[in-house]
């Protein structure tokens, strides 16, 4: 690859992970918000909302059309257009009389181009950095990307709820909010044109003529890839279940088994507190990473981002009325989990070494969503079969196999570590 149009990734990497965050989030959580304040049923927000999660889990099957055609910048800036259209376009159907097939044929279609976005945007870190700059920077991009999360669910709504109070119109409301997200993709669109870096892989011999079915049987055939996987898909299955339950634990009355917090208190407390825990610790993690490399740290990573979770069991016991022990739960379990994420994400730049490297990654990353996904259905079936306290303790329980992956997987212990 060609140096000389290298930008600085301290600028890039965060404009492009935040631009994979939001249209992530605002497809999958804001738009259940928003058709539950335009009127749609549960049962219909449940069922169609629930299916835009699919471009995600099979987007390694379109991956090899990005790893083998044009560059990963022109794939991620199209991309990124395309989702401003996306957006600009449920804001100019919520008003119709079928508003709900219309935006959510704009939610397919945003669905499948963010999806590929994450592709491009994951092959371009991959090709534009050195190994060690990989592993520094895993951090930044985490935090980032939550960031970019953390603002859809919380700023974007927020938005909405004050365009509901000043205009007294649902209706006028969200088509409003969603053509503000349009505009703030085209305008981050617009920012990584200009600071993400020219720069594509060179090509390898034989690259050219490879097919798809050469790009996943190369993936599969891996030196212990059954072990990889297994540790891919377990390394979060106590916090892909806790994920989906925190929150409502949070809101739930204390006679259900909550803490009955306000709206306000948890969108502060994940918001700001919560995302400075989330940054320091995320970035710290590839720091010592690209310090010491991946062996000396995968097993205190993997406790950082589990066993934060057993202090759930105790504010579900307690029940406690001061925000103060919330509060300091979230710090550090938002602490834990991007200092421990690190781990997961180097490994899955590992996973995806050698040819096609980006669509090697998005496999991977395919298998990490089904890893969130399948134990998240789960978790509220699992929460009200066992209430708040025995479903933190099944969290913890759910550790255990993590925490055995996580020594059992098998990589070069010195992988992410800076030359010298």
């Amino acid at each position: 690859m060609t140096q000389k149009n290298l930008k600085n990734p301290w600028i890039w990497i965060p404009s492009l992970y935040l631009t994979e965050g939001i249209p992530y989030i605002v497809i999958i959580v804001v738009s259940v918000i928003m058709y539950k304040k335009l009127g749609v049923s549960n049962t219909d927000i449940g069922l169609y909302t629930s299916l835009l999660y699919l471009p995600w889990v099979i987007k390694p099957i379109w991956s090899p059309v990005v790893d083998l055609i044009g560059s990963k910048r022109k794939w991620f800036l199209s991309m990124q257009f395309i989702l401003s259209i996306v957006f600009f376009g449920v804001g100019l159907t919520t008003s119709g009389s079928n508003f709900f097939f219309l935006t959510l044929a704009f939610f397919w279609m945003g669905a499948f181009a963010s999806a590929t976005n994450d592709i491009a945007s994951d092959g371009m870190y991959l090709i534009a950095l050195k190994p060690e700059q990989q592993s520094f920077f895993v951090g930044l991009r985490g935090t980032f990307y939550r960031i970019g999360m953390i603002t859809g669910q919380g700023l974007i709504v927020i938005v909405a709820g004050y365009l509901e109070t000043t205009l007294g119109d649902n209706t006028k409301a969200w088509s409003y909010t969603m053509t503000i997200v349009a505009g703030l993709m085209l305008l981050l669109t617009l920012i990584n044109q200009l600071t993400t870096p020219k720069v594509e892989e060179v090509k390898k011999e034989g690259k050219e003529k490879a097919s798809f079915g050469t790009v996943f049987f190369t993936f599969f055939t891996k030196k212990n890839i059954g072990l990889s996987l297994g540790f891919v898909l377990l390394y979060r299955l106590g916090e892909s279940q806790l994920v989906k339950m925190a929150s409502p634990f949070l809101l739930d009355t204390k006679t259900t088994g909550g803490l009955e917090l306000s709206t306000s208190e948890v969108g502060f407390l994940y918001g700001t507190i919560g995302v400075i825990a989330l940054l320091i610790g995320g970035i710290l993690g590839g720091i010592v990473i690209s310090r010491d490399g991946l062996g000396k740290w995968m097993i205190p990573m993997a406790l950082s981002l589990n066993l934060p979770n057993l202090l759930y069991i105790a504010l579900a016991y307690f029940q406690p009325d001061s925000i103060l022990y919330p509060g300091a739960v979230i710090i550090i379990e938002q602490f834990g989990y991007g200092f421990g994420f690190a781990a997961y994400m180097v490994f899955l730049i590992y996973l995806a070494e050698g040819l096609f490297k980006t669509s090697h990654y998005a496999i991977a990353t395919g298998f990490m969503a089904m890893g969130m996904m399948l134990p998240g259905m789960l978790s509220g079936y699992v929460q009200e079969w066992l209430g708040y306290t025995g479903f933190f303790v099944w969290v913890g329980v759910a550790m255990i196999p993590a925490l055995a992956m996580a020594a059992s997987v098998i990589y070069p212990k010195e992988f992410g570590k800076k030359s010298s």
